[in-house]
């Protein structure tokens, strides 16, 4: 059994991927072709944004959100310490603190009652983290954000394809922020990301940033990186998009069977998802306090299984300066201890949950 399934897609759709490369290949347009423009058309319009652009990495498109807003040395970033590094790393790229808020105890999102205690006047933004495939409560952060006037970037990068209150990921604050992955939700062949955003000035900075900060051919207003995303992965994910949707809604039925399955066992939580939100399941993550012998059981049976984030970024020696300690960010630890994400990806087959499923229950029995 494959941890996440990513050869069925391409059984499915090999063929045409295969065209759309070959295409590239013809028109040799190699770096911001012509599907450059295409997919990123598409992806607004799925999302209902207004401007959508490329890049390099779920990273990068952090790292050039953080410098379109102008993010420097002595800034402070809001964010989580229950996420991938990536999250708080760019903020001290760019010479800023991060600054973490704990986390929810039932969506492992960030903990929205908290965040105004930790805005100062060197508050220049807030990161949320839309963690396992659904949103945090984003009114409520929207409405902080905006008592102080800050902006809101969403780190989407799991949760591509999910809605809040209607509305999808990625369209819910002044920046949106994604990953294309291969193992995330809308994933291409290689690394990728893009930036969400209805705001016209800051899309243009995104366009600038991304070719090192040219404006004009030998122009260049701001500094920069090379940040810009393949034609090939562009062509890529155009085909993947087209299967998108149904992907979308059988990690949702996944989901729900994997919660109804494992329910009722008392040594278990699985996940919550909020009123106002659909999940796309990026992983689909329970915590137990036996998780170990939980993994253990699956391995046995060639069950794979993850711990992600197991040790939170505030315990992570690269952020000692900021003089944090065990019991600091007590949710987002005992998440940490306790998480195992089990095998999903939209093309795991029925079967295959079942005995995932059973695995677990006998462990309970």
């Amino acid at each position: 059994m494959q941890y996440i399934d990513l050869k069925s897609r391409h059984q499915l759709i090999g063929d045409k991927i295969n065209a759309r490369i070959q295409k590239v290949m013809e028109h040799g347009q190699f770096i911001l072709g012509p599907e450059v423009r295409e997919v990123e058309e598409k992806l607004a319009q799925y999302t209902s944004t207004k401007h959508c652009v490329t890049v390099s990495s779920g990273t990068d498109s952090l790292l050039i959100a953080l410098m379109a807003l102008g993010i420097g040395a002595g800034d402070e970033v809001i964010t989580v310490p229950y996420t991938w590094i990536s999250t708080a790393e760019v903020i001290s790229l760019l010479g800023a603190k991060p600054v973490f808020v704990d986390i929810r105890p039932d969506t492992w999102n960030m903990d929205e009652s908290l965040l105004e205690a930790d805005i100062t006047d060197k508050t220049k933004a807030i990161i949320t983290v839309s963690i396992y495939g659904q949103c945090p409560d984003m009114d409520v952060i929207n409405e902080i954000a905006k008592k102080y006037n800050l902006p809101v970037i969403e780190d989407a990068a799991q949760s591509f394809g999910a809605t809040y209150k209607g509305q999808k990921s990625c369209n819910l604050s002044t920046i949106g922020s994604t990953s294309f992955f291969p193992s995330k939700p809308l994933g291409c062949y290689g690394d990728g990301g893009a930036l969400f955003t209805n705001n016209d000035e800051l899309a243009e900075k995104f366009r600038w940033i991304r070719v090192h900060g040219q404006e004009r051919k030998h122009h260049h207003p701001i500094l920069g990186i090379n940040g810009r995303m393949d034609t090939i992965q562009a062509a890529i994910l155009l085909e993947i998009l087209e299967l998108f949707p149904d992907e979308v809604q059988k990690r949702e039925n996944l989901g729900q069977t994997y919660s109804e399955g494992l329910a009722h066992l008392g040594g278990l939580e699985t996940p919550s998802i909020g009123e106002h939100n659909t999940s796309v399941y990026a992983q689909y993550t329970i915590l137990s306090e036996q998780r170990e012998q939980i993994k253990q059981s699956l391995k046995e049976k060639e069950i794979p299984s993850v711990s992600y984030y197991s040790v939170p970024l505030h315990l992570q020696p690269v952020f000692k300066n900021l003089g944090h300690q065990a019991a600091n960010f007590p949710v987002a630890e005992q998440v940490a201890n306790q998480c195992l994400s089990l095998p999903m990806s939209p093309y795991l087959k029925k079967s295959e949950q079942n005995e995932v499923i059973d695995s677990i229950l006998e462990m309970f029995e």
